[in-house]
C-alpha cells in the first residue's frame, strides 16, 4: 500500500452530491516532509477531497489511509486527533476571542476541561494553562502576530487571519496540515511571511497538501505538484512538469 516515506494514501475516493460527481475514483499519495501542490480549475473536486481527507464528508467509496491507518469515514475530531489539520479558504477563526485564546485553545485533553480536576486539581489546572499559554505566545511570535495576542480575532486584517489559521496548526503539533488557498486575499508581504514559515514547518518535519490558484506561488513552492480535472487525477509531476503538460494548458492553464 505505502513505503515508510508515505503518510497519505487517497485510493479511489469517489464523492457523489446527487447526480454530479465532484471525485471520480481519484487516487494519489503524499510523501511524508514534501509540499504537495493540489490544483485544478475551479469545480475540479479539490475542496471536495479536502474535505473527505479532513472528515467532513464521508466519501461514497473508496479508501484513504494516514501512516497506514484508515482513516475514511472517521469524523472530523477524531482524524484531528490523529495529528491531520487544515485550514479553509476563508478563515474560521472564533472571532469574539483573542488571538491567543484562539491558540490556547487548541491542545487536546487539557486538564481543566475535566470537572474533576478543575475542582480538585487546580495547580495541576494552571500548571498545563501556564504552558499551553507559554507555547501559544512562541508561536505568535513565530508568526509576527505577538503584538496581536490580546486582540478580537474578528479584527484582523484576512492575511493576519491565514496567519492565526497557521498558527492554530501549529498548536496542534499536526504532522499533515491541508492548505486550502493560503494566498488567497493576501497581500504580497504577508504572502512572502507566510511562505517562509510553510517552508521552515516543513524543515521540521511537516508535511503540506496545499490547494492554490496562485500558480507562481505553487511553481516556487510545491514539488509535487498533483493536477485534477473533473473530479479526476489529471496528471502529477514535478512543476516543471506540470507547466509544460498539454493537458494543464489546455485544461488550467489556458492553451
Amino acid at each position: 500500500m505505502a513505503g515508510d516515506d508515505v503518510i497519505l494514501v487517497v485510493e479511489d475516493v469517489v464523492k457523489r452530491f446527487g447526480g454530479v460527481v465532484a471525485v471520480d475514483h481519484c487516487s494519489f499519495s503524499v510523501r511524508r516532509g514534501t509540499i504537495t501542490g493540489l490544483i485544478g480549475p475551479n469545480g475540479a473536486g479539490k475542496t471536495t477531497l479536502f474535505n473527505i481527507i479532513a472528515g467532513f464528508y464521508r466519501p461514497d467509496s473508496g479508501r484513504i489511509w494516514f501512516e497506514g491507518r484508515r482513516i475514511d469515514g472517521l469524523p472530523p475530531h477524531r482524524i484531528f486527533a490523529r495529528k491531520i489539520a487544515r485550514t479553509f479558504q476563508i478563515p474560521r477563526e472564533l472571532k469574539r476571542m483573542t488571538v491567543l485564546e484562539n491558540l490556547m485553545l487548541v491542545p487536546e485533553h487539557q486538564c481543566g476541561e475535566r470537572l474533576f480536576d478543575a475542582w480538585f486539581r487546580p495547580r495541576r489546572v494552571r500548571r498545563q494553562e501556564e504552558a499551553i499559554r507559554r507555547q501559544a505566545e512562541e508561536v505568535l511570535k513565530f508568526v509576527k502576530l505577538d503584538h496581536l495576542r490580546d486582540a478580537y480575532a474578528a479584527n484582523l486584517s484576512g492575511g493576519q487571519k491565514k496567519l492565526l489559521e497557521l498558527a492554530r496548526t501549529m498548536m496542534s503539533e499536526a504532522r499533515l496540515i491541508l492548505l486550502d488557498e493560503p494566498g488567497a486575499g493576501v497581500n504580497p508581504t504577508l504572502m512572502r511571511d507566510l511562505v517562509g514559515y510553510i517552508q521552515h514547518l516543513r524543515e521540521m518535519g511537516r508535511t503540506f497538501l496545499l490547494i492554490e490558484h496562485d500558480m507562481d506561488l505553487v511553481m516556487e513552492i510545491c514539488n509535487p505538484v498533483i493536477v485534477m480535472s473533473n473530479g479526476r487525477l489529471l496528471m502529477e509531476g514535478t512543476p516543471e512538469e506540470v507547466r509544460r503538460d498539454p493537458r494543464v494548458l489546455e485544461v488550467y492553464l489556458g492553451a
